[in-house]
């Protein structure tokens, strides 16, 4: 086992359904979500999703191992069959595929956190609040 608590075969399986969800792009410049560095923030970033994760691969054990159509045709069923499970992989891969900064970069943002730069936003239409304002208390004083 490794510190995060997955096995080898977990950590195969999971690097394969990895790269089956988000595969290397050389039209965009990108790598897929098995690049060891995404990888490596996958599997720490775990957490409290780590039991589901888990459930997933137990249903997926040996995707490793399989053919890239066996492969393809298991995760697509599993996920479709929804659940806990595919909801927490789905997000596992995909918040730490989308921090990574290759790939911010590719969608034509600035690769750096939203503070203590900040965006600017548009002035919206304020008056779009009036009806909140003139609604009534809907609280009590302490």
């Amino acid at each position: 086992m490794t510190d995060t608590g997955l096995s080898p075969q977990e950590r195969r399986d999971l690097r394969c359904i990895a790269g089956l969800m988000i595969p290397a792009s050389t039209a965009f410049k990108v790598p897929g979500a098995d690049d060891p560095k995404i990888f490596a923030d996958i599997e720490k970033s775990l957490g409290r999703d780590l039991a589901d994760v888990r459930k997933a691969l137990a249903t997926l054990a040996g995707m490793a191992d399989m053919d890239d159509a066996k492969a393809g045709a298991a995760a697509e069923a599993f996920r479709a069959a929804g659940g806990a499970p595919v909801a927490a992989l789905e997000r596992s891969i995909l918040q730490c595929y989308y921090r990574d900064d290759r790939v911010v970069i590719s969608l034509g943002l600035e690769a750096r956190p939203p503070f203590p730069l900040g965006h600017t936003l548009e002035q919206g239409d304020w008056s779009l609040l009036d009806p909140v304002r003139k609604r009534a208390k809907m609280w009590r004083d302490a």
